[in-house]
């Protein structure tokens, strides 16, 4: 019976193909078929018909397969009910189109037996595909959540984008102190332009930020306070006395270079 499905799929695909697509457009994410080229998606679709012809042969290359073409379905943004309603969509077009041949037999429930635990494989590898993305896509967004650029020398900004959870806070202790270390910094600001709520426990996190810069002998500058940031500190009774602040990047690091013994100068347009 599998042999024969899969002869027979072999045997007609490009109309399973057209039909198929179609038919995907019609019941399928509508978003999805958007989202990629006419050319990434018949190639995709392709490779997915291939897979379920691999599956109904036993073929030992099937797992390595479907690892590869489920962690390409993941990258380009195929959801796992899309994949899941591509493969009933293939199943109920081939049994129809096998019934009008051989109106006969009764492939319904053979149909049933192999369609569903290769459904069932298939999820779990999108799932452990979706896993291993969203792991390495986490772990690229820590890397660049909280990154200490050397702006002059003796000088580092940290600028600050998003919300600032318990986790994110860590990161962000952990990056300021070897990003100090690293660029040998004096002066260090940290630029909270980006975050667009500053409550209690953020506020404790930025003060526990900067008492840790003190004791590797550095310098720390809040800078990026917006006047409802500040409203809303007072409000809160949070104390950032010992924290220099000013209200944007610029003066923030007009202050450093005095306290690294420099300054910001004007340069006449003649050289004088």
């Amino acid at each position: 019976m599998y042999l024969q499905v899969a002869k027979y799929i072999t045997e007609h695909k490009e109309t399973f193909m057209n039909e198929w697509i179609d038919k995907m457009k019609v019941v399928g994410d509508g978003r999805v078929v958007q989202a990629a080229s006419d050319q990434l998606f018949y190639k995709t679709s392709v490779e997915f018909i291939d897979l379920v012809v691999l599956h109904l042969t036993d073929s030992d290359d099937f797992n390595v397969r479907l690892d590869d073409f489920a962690e390409r379905v993941v990258r380009i943004g195929w959801p796992v009910t899309f994949v899941i309603t591509g493969l009933q969509t293939l199943g109920k077009l081939t049994y129809t189109e096998m019934k009008k041949e051989v109106p006969t037999l009764d492939y319904l429930d053979k149909f049933e037996t192999w369609m569903t635990p290769m459904v069932n494989q298939i999820i779990q590898r999108y799932d452990e595909a979706w896993e291993r993305t969203v792991s390495l896509q986490k772990i690229a967004l820590q890397e660049l959540t909280a990154p200490v650029i050397p702006v002059f020398d003796r000088i580092s900004v940290m600028p600050l984008v998003g919300t600032i959870d318990t986790e994110r806070a860590r990161l962000i202790m952990e990056n300021l102190l070897n990003g100090i270390v690293k660029h040998r910094s004096e002066v260090v600001l940290i630029d909270i332009t980006g975050v667009p709520v500053v409550d209690t426990m953020v506020a404790h996190h930025i003060i526990q930020a900067a008492s840790a810069v003190r004791l590797v002998g550095c310098k720390c500058m809040l800078v990026g306070i917006r006047p409802e940031i500040a409203q809303t500190m007072v409000t809160l009774g949070i104390n950032l006395s010992d924290i220099t602040t000013t209200s944007n990047l610029r003066k923030g690091i007009a202050k450093a270079l005095q306290y690294t013994d420099r300054k910001i100068v004007d340069v006449m347009e003649d050289g004088r």
